[in-house]
């Protein structure tokens, strides 16, 4: 694993703005960088980081099927006791999931180490799968990587091929929804949207503040057809605390991704892997913590739900401390400090894409803070033997 640097195609920008990449310099800083991008070996992606994200996503499988049904432990999540058989059922009954992302740290050598999951809103998706291979195709065209340089990344072709496996369980017309006015939110639902076209379904696009609601709690789009199936990049936890959330587990909505991801995303489930788990190399030490007392030297704090770096505290087992703003609270848990490799002042953060159940892609988000925050860089990569 190698950090290089690369020139930058002189009409990158034009091209993202073309295919609706509108997001790559918000407020002027730089998101997508390509003036460097990161190179593995194929052993590497092979052995490292494939193979342990089939072997992560198979343990965290696995959790979900002991925490469904188990009061103790849906408590300790944070689930609300009024959603929680609605999520059992989702479960039981195996709603269809489209995609998640783990969030690795590895530095080119041992054992990758398991951050967290995000396996209900996450974003980077369209920067991975399809901008980052067209940097790729074109670096090659110029010669500037080697004809036989490939990447990681099979998500393209992957999402269109579950989208078609979906379109056989799903209610048509399938509505994809986002907050409006955020930028990046809404290039990834377009982006989703039209891998779902490719694979033949009938779709419709809604901002989530137009989604209306019957009297018995079904959800209306703005012509009040009632809207059966829904992907939705908007958080559950949120969902089922809006003013719709009652009516969620009678509204008869299918929902991409499904109520069962409510215990894949929440951080609570690295205490719980941890405990059914214990010293797995991938495995960073984790338990639950009440937040009364201080971080102990060595520990990372961090909310069950938080996004984009929000609300984390590190403390260094050398007494260095880094803390992150942000608008989410407790309850926390506290995980062993593992600090992210550092490359000539850039730290990576690697997001291993599944689809379905295979992994399929790689996305390398970029901080110079130990934290992994929202003016973190998307970096390409490429595959180099």
């Amino acid at each position: 694993m190698r950090r290089l640097r690369l020139a930058e195609r002189a009409d990158w920008r034009t091209q993202a703005e073309a295919c609706g990449f509108v997001h790559h310099s918000p407020h002027g800083q730089p998101y997508w960088d390509e003036s460097l991008y990161y190179a593995f070996s194929l052993r590497q992606i092979e052995d490292d980081i494939e193979a342990a994200s089939m072997e992560l996503h198979a343990m965290a499988m696995d959790m979900v099927d002991r925490i469904i049904g188990r009061e103790d432990l849906l408590q300790s999540l944070a689930i609300p006791a009024s959603h929680r058989d609605w999520i059992a059922t989702s479960w039981r009954q195996r709603d269809p999931s489209l995609y998640g992302r783990l969030d690795l740290a590895y530095d080119g050598s041992g054992p990758v180490k398991l951050y967290e999951l995000n396996y209900d809103t996450p974003t980077s998706l369209f920067e991975a799968a399809w901008f980052q291979w067209g940097w790729l195709e074109d670096q090659r065209s110029a010669r500037h990587l080697p004809a036989s340089a490939d990447q990681f990344n099979s998500l393209h072709e992957a999402l269109i091929a579950r989208f078609g496996t979906l379109r056989e369980s799903l209610a048509q017309p399938l509505y994809f929804t986002a907050l409006a006015g955020w930028p990046e939110d809404q290039a990834t639902v377009a982006y989703l949207r039209d891998c779902a076209i490719q694979a033949g379904l009938d779709t419709r696009a809604i901002d989530l503040q137009q989604i209306g609601q019957t009297r018995d709690g079904r959800c209306t789009d703005l012509e009040d057809t009632i809207i059966r199936s829904l992907f939705k990049l908007y958080p559950l936890e949120d969902m089922i605390r809006d003013r719709y959330g009652q009516d969620l587990p009678r509204s008869g909505l299918q929902l991409i991704e499904p109520p069962w991801k409510a215990v894949l995303s929440n951080k609570g489930l690295l205490p719980l892997l941890w405990q059914y788990y214990p010293g797995h190399p991938l495995l960073l030490e984790a338990r639950f913590d009440d937040g009364r007392h201080a971080v102990p030297a060595g520990w990372v704090r961090k909310p069950l739900h938080s996004r984009e770096g929000a609300n984390i505290e590190i403390h260094a087992g050398d007494g260095r401390q880094w803390q992150s703003s942000g608008p989410y609270a407790g309850p926390w848990i506290i995980q062993r400090y593992h600090p992210l490799p550092d490359f000539d002042g850039g730290r990576p953060v690697l997001g291993s894409w599944m689809i379905d159940d295979q992994p399929c892609g790689l996305g390398i988000r970029e901080d110079d803070q130990p934290i992994t925050g929202n003016l973190a860089r998307f970096v390409p990569h490429a595959i180099i033997d």
